[in-house]
């Protein structure tokens, strides 16, 4: 029998090697280990899709890469002159594809093969996953360049996974608690791009039956709603690996009366680990946990326990010290779920800080558990992270982040490089697995926002060493959305110039963020960051706009997949550009009114003029063309936009929390508007306008604003 190398090989003396312009167009992600492209065929005919005598895991695969094409204006039908078949490498007809050749032991698991026949493509596994990877490659082969139809690329491709786990951890907990069906729609794309673990995160939002009281009304998951997505997500090859929060983060549980005395501080967010109680609570609630959710994996969480030794444990880590202490516990949860049979993940950001503890603890210990090192920046190297577990004996995984916490749109200039150099990490260390992480500490995130951080951790995860920044941006729009046209690209770039741009404006390392949108630019905070924001306003106006430009050119110009997430990318640039434009009119108004300040006395008709056009261009009688009602409206479409963005995703549970902030800042300028109306008609009959700081309007600038960068 041949062996896959001298298949490989034959498979070379028949393909051409493709070039660079060759596979810029062959987008993929991740990219594929091995891929050789012959040629392409016009699927103007339309296409069929084979699994003759499937199993049921098979067939699944065949519908779900049907449903993918037709997703990409191809037409399936069983008579189409264009034929994908998927085989089994046991298969005689499998062999037969391979040309006699073995998988290889790495590829058994999750690999693939994807060969040219006749006038179509075999996809070739070992298991229903391998199968089912194949067949999202399938979906990327499928390509249409700009104003043409789709073809597909008869590629020669070999490929397996560089890491077991590939997962994505998401935020339920603060904030915003999706739907079902958005869940589902997230385990789909995922498991487009080979990710096979989907973690969400519950401090509270899970509902027990036996602890029914923290579980916020119309903003938890039932346990039936648990059951059907563990179900769902079976089918498309994702484990659902739940994380409850044992140990920190524990205030929306906390907070209730009922369970303060297992608190380590009042009312705070940590157990007190020598509390009665505490132990029998996480094992209620992790003994529903793994009836929910039957993965071999849980997850504990058990990180940033920050208030540990401040309360009813500070005798005990005075005398042992913090790390032992929380090992102990750590080690006491572990021996308490034993029972449930299962493998526990904790987060690594206390115990990396005790490698000779964590060289000491129980083997049992550490055979039951599996250490999550986590880091959200980019750094040369991420050893020190794993190091302390890989020295101990520890399976490990690595937790980068997508960077889109206490942000409008993901600071991709931080994420894909921390996703790059930790995933890479993660390999050259023998970790198993990768979990890209999504938080939504502000509360106001809209995941729709994240598919860029998050493909690009899927193609860090699976392809082997460290995974080309520039290969995916030219990749994500083609792969993602079905945009031929590289402006999505563009305006992701746009948008990443942005974060760029505003880098320190109010901190060391700061970027775009919630906080610059949020913040009144007439408040003695506000105007200290405005005197750094007016060098830099024209040029991010600039590039948000031309963000925004792109994704409507390029929806313009295609029928685009996952419209939700560029609504959101339209959203995300709008707030930002409006970062700069409220500095800009703040400043615009305060010399206006100092201009008209200065009239108000004159006599000359010239200067009554000129003193109405200020004043009326500040706040205009008829409440619509005025600066005032510029931001004004601008906060209150957004409301709108975010509003609408977050229904497509998320429960309505939160959601007021959220808009509040559009309403108040529209409610603010409009207030702001009346006074300067009111004192408009009080110059009209007194000659006598109020000084500037009695309206809340600042100091006019010392000169005007300046500006950096040029038209577009």
């Amino acid at each position: 029998m041949p062996s896959l190398s001298r298949f490989a090989s034959l498979l070379a003396l028949s393909a051409v090697v493709i070039s660079a312009a060759a596979r810029a167009q062959l987008a993929l992600v991740p990219m594929p280990r091995e891929m050789q492209d012959q040629r392409s065929v016009p699927l103007s005919n339309g296409i069929s899709v084979l699994c003759n005598g499937c199993d049921a895991d098979d067939s699944f695969a065949a519908q779900d890469l049907a449903e993918g094409l037709r997703e990409r204006g191809v037409a399936v039908s069983a008579a189409a002159p264009v034929s994908i078949t998927l085989l089994r490498s046991s298969s005689s007809e499998g062999r037969a594809a391979l040309g006699g050749a073995a998988l290889s032991p790495e590829m058994q698991a999750e690999g693939y093969v994807i060969v040219p026949r006749g006038s179509g493509l075999a996809v070739i596994g070992a298991t229903p996953a391998g199968v089912f990877y194949g067949a999202q490659t399938i979906k990327q082969l499928v390509d249409s360049a700009a104003n043409t139809g789709p073809v597909l690329h008869l590629a020669s491709v070999r490929d397996w996974p560089a890491l077991k786990y590939r997962g994505l951890h998401d935020d339920v907990s603060r904030g915003p608690v999706p739907t079902l069906e958005f869940q589902k729609k997230q385990i789909r794309l995922l498991s487009n791009y080979k990710v096979n673990v989907y973690s969400p995160y519950f401090e509270n939002t899970l509902q027990y039956t036996s602890d029914p009281l923290a579980a916020p009304p119309g903003g938890s998951i039932t346990p039936a709603e648990a059951r059907e997505l563990v179900a769902y997500a079976a089918k498309y090859h994702v484990t659902i690996v739940p994380e409850q929060e044992a140990f920190g983060h524990l205030h929306f549980m906390l907070n209730w009366e009922k369970y303060a005395d297992l608190a380590e501080t009042p009312h705070g967010h940590v157990l007190a680990p020598g509390a009665p109680g505490t132990l029998p609570f996480i094992q209620r609630m992790f003994g529903q946990l793994a009836q929910d959710f039957p993965s071999p994996l849980l997850h504990l969480g058990a990180d940033e326990t920050l208030e540990l030794g401040k309360g009813q444990t500070k005798a005990d880590v005075d005398a042992r010290g913090l790390g032992a202490v929380y090992l102990d516990f750590l080690q006491r949860i572990v021996t308490t779920l034993k029972p449930l049979n299962r493998r526990y993940l904790f987060w690594g950001d206390i115990a990396m800080h005790e490698p000779a503890l964590l060289k000491a603890a129980p083997e049992e210990f550490k055979r039951s558990t599996i250490a999550v090192a986590w880091e959200y920046n980019p750094h040369p190297s991420f050893t020190t992270y794993v190091k302390p577990y890989t020295d101990a004996g520890m399976e490990c995984w690595v937790a980068p982040g997508v960077n889109n916490w206490n942000r409008p749109w993901p600071d991709n200039n931080l994420a894909l490089p921390n996703i790059q150099g930790f995933t890479a990490q993660a390999q050259a260390s023998g970790c198993t697995g990768q979990l890209n992480t999504i938080w939504d500490d502000d509360g106001e995130a809209l995941f729709n926002a994240n598919w860029y951080g998050v493909l690009f951790g899927a193609a860090a995860a699976w392809q082997p060493g460290q995974s080309s920044i520039p290969q995916f941006q030219r990749s994500f729009g083609r792969a993602f959305h079905g945009d031929p046209t590289g402006k999505i690209d563009q305006a992701q770039l746009e948008l990443t110039a942005c974060h760029a741009l505003l880098k320190d404006v109010v901190t060391k390392g700061g970027d775009a963020n919630d906080f610059l949108f949020w913040v009144d630019p007439w408040t003695p905070e506000g105007q200290t960051i405005a005197a750094k924001m007016r060098p830099l306003n024209r040029e991010l106006r600039l590039h948000a706009e031309q963000a925004l430009i792109l994704v409507r050119e390029a929806r313009q110009a295609n029928f685009l997949r996952e419209p939700d997430a560029l609504d959101v990318m339209e959203l995300a640039a709008r707030r930002i550009g409006m970062i700069g434009q409220k500095f800009q009119i703040s400043d615009e108004i305060a010399t206006m009114y100092a201009n008209a300040y200065a009239l108000q006395a004159s006599k000359v008709r010239t200067d009554r003029s000129e003193l109405l056009r200020d004043v009326n261009g500040i706040a205009h009688p008829n409440g619509v063309q005025g600066k005032m009602e510029d931001l004004r409206s601008q906060y209150s479409m957004m409301r709108d936009l975010y509003e609408q963005a977050w229904l497509k995703s998320y429960r309505p549970y939160y959601l007021h929390n959220m808009s509040e902030r559009y309403t108040l800042n529209t409610d603010l300028w409009i207030e702001r508007g009346d006074k300067v109306r009111a004192a408009l008609r009080g110059w009209r009959e007194t000659s006598t306008l109020p000084p500037a700081s009695q309206l809340g309007i600042p100091q006019a600038p010392a000169a005007p604003a300046s500006s950096t960068g040029t038209a577009r």
